[in-house]
């Protein structure tokens, strides 16, 4: 049995006629790297909605904080160290984000106290 009589994708297809017939719109496209599907197509699809068929230039980064990295959150001490021995294991190339800290802080402008008011010996 040869490898073509069972791997479907030995070579690129083409639309055919009829399909293209029948659909209207189609795009392709592909990062400039020509490395990440998904994330190109998220990257795409945010930007689309952003847009309003005008033209004009839309204000959006081009790739996002974390970009084409994978996250990893430990949430303690150890589980940060943790990671650290799985990345020298692994070999691979991280970046701690945490400075040092990983104990996890509310923003300040979040509420510490209770917007409800007591009622009917309910107390907050």
């Amino acid at each position: 049995m040869r490898a073509q009589e069972f791997v479907v994708e030995h070579k690129k297809g083409k639309i055919s006629r009829r399909l293209q017939n029948a659909t209207v719109g189609l795009h392709t496209f592909i990062d400039s790297d020509n490395q990440d599907r998904v994330y190109e197509l998220n990257r795409i699809m945010m930007a689309a909605a952003m847009a309003d068929g005008s033209g004009d230039p839309i204000d959006i980064d081009s790739e996002s904080w974390a970009g084409r990295n994978d996250i990893a959150a430990p949430y303690t001490d150890i589980e940060d160290r943790m990671m650290h021995q799985a990345f020298k294991a692994v070999g691979s190339k991280h970046q701690d984000l945490n400075r040092g800290d990983t104990r996890s802080q509310e923003h300040p402008d979040v509420h510490t106290a209770s917007p409800v008011q007591a009622f009917k010996g309910y107390p907050r």
